[in-house]
């Protein structure tokens, strides 16, 4: 979901988004974003261990925030926005196992929607919270949905950003989404996906105008760049490919007939906020209505952003997420 291919994510997410998109000014992360963790540890999961970072006091008045990354196969640098929330909550964020400073044992029987769930409650073990807010963007919203339709008594609240619902639905809009680029670059998108494939750098060209129209629109924070740099060598590209596939309009891996639709009516959904950039190729259409399926949810879209909101607008995603884990802080369980 994050990658055509996950290293030509990776590269636009890290030098930034120009030229082929409208042009849109860069949005600089907030001003309290923090590099350096104020905690660090690792994490016994099945499979292996997670590198996990904790930003404020998880023994603070506010309850944690929890927020999964996507991929599969990427990192929680592009999340280090949401540090800018630690002066009020504790924010954790850890790599998912052969992303990013986790383990990467490589092994294809780890690569389980269920166990990458389980790694959720793991981590809350881990660290003593009794309830926190969790939340994910696109595969990482998959996660997020998949763990609140366990309905687990920790949960104060959700948060899904443009998530993986289904791969129907996913190669549905992303197919909608290549239909409003340039007819040239329509054009090489698909014949990049026929038997003759036009020569590599045409489809590189054409992914990158897909890219820079509906993923990331804008310049990357040089600190999270840098950041994302110094991450280990991980197995984030093949566990990309084989759960996913080779590009954003096919998906033949493990994935292909992933359907989480039905989740939807399992949630808490007074509790649960949908959010979706404006340019998202998980199409803000497309995703206020899988919130409508989930009974009471909020849906808010995110002007000006695509797919990668926290790096296209950090200010406006921390102005909707601040009141909103305010108002459920201190209600009941989320039964």
């Amino acid at each position: 979901m994050t990658a055509l291919s996950l290293s030509r994510r990776a590269m636009l997410a890290g030098m930034g988004a120009c030229g082929l998109a409208p042009a849109v000014r860069a949005a600089p992360a907030p001003a309290a974003m923090r590099i350096a963790p104020d905690r660090e540890l690792m994490v016994p999961v099945e499979g292996g261990s997670l590198y996990v970072r904790i930003n404020g006091a998880l023994d603070g008045p506010r309850l944690p925030l929890v927020y999964m990354h996507g991929g599969p196969g990427s990192g929680h640098a592009g999340l280090l926005p949401l540090t800018a929330l630690a002066d009020e909550r504790a924010v954790i964020l850890y790599d998912q196992l052969d992303s990013g400073r986790s383990d990467a044992p490589r092994d294809p029987a780890n690569w389980r929607v269920s166990r990458f769930v389980d790694e959720i409650e793991a981590i809350r073990s881990a660290l003593g919270i009794d309830r926190w807010h969790v939340g994910g963007g696109s595969w990482g919203g998959t996660l997020a949905i998949e763990y609140g339709a366990r309905r687990p008594a920790a949960l104060a609240s959700l948060i899904v950003q443009s998530p993986l619902v289904s791969t129907r639905s996913w190669l549905a809009d992303a197919a909608r989404r290549r239909d409003e680029l340039p007819v040239q670059w329509q054009a090489t998108l698909l014949a990049c996906e026929g038997a003759e494939r036009p020569a590599s750098v045409q489809c590189a060209a054409a992914d990158e105008a897909y890219l820079k129209t509906f993923v990331v629109r804008t310049d990357p924070d040089p600190r999270i760049r840098a950041y994302r740099a110094a991450a280990p060598r991980d197995a984030g590209r093949t566990l990309y490919e084989t759960m996913w596939g080779p590009t954003e309009f096919r998906a033949p891996g493990l994935l292909h007939d992933y359907d989480g639709e039905a989740l939807l009516a399992r949630l808490n959904g007074q509790r649960t906020l949908f959010m979706a950039g404006e340019f998202d190729e998980a199409r803000p259409a497309t995703v206020a209505a899988f919130a409508a399926r989930a009974h009471g949810a909020a849906f808010r879209e995110i002007r000006g952003a695509a797919h990668s909101v926290l790096t296209d607008q950090p200010d406006a995603v921390l102005a909707l997420l601040r009141p909103w884990l305010a108002r459920f802080d201190r209600a009941g369980t989320a039964r």
